[in-house]
């Protein structure tokens, strides 16, 4: 699968390389903004019982 996007990617290599890492910051910035504080309200290790009576 990596392989197909990187060929469907289009330019030269150097260019592709580039189109590739912007890719994959693009995902993991949508990850960190979006996905990973959505999914940490429903994450039962966030939930503290230090300091609870």
């Amino acid at each position: 699968m990596y392989g197909w996007i990187f060929r469907a990617l289009p330019g030269p290599l150097w260019l592709r390389i580039i189109f590739a890492v912007m890719l994959i910051a693009a995902v993991l910035a949508v990850l960190v903004i979006w996905v990973f504080p959505w999914l940490s309200l429903y994450n039962p290790f966030t939930d503290s019982t230090i300091g609870s009576p």
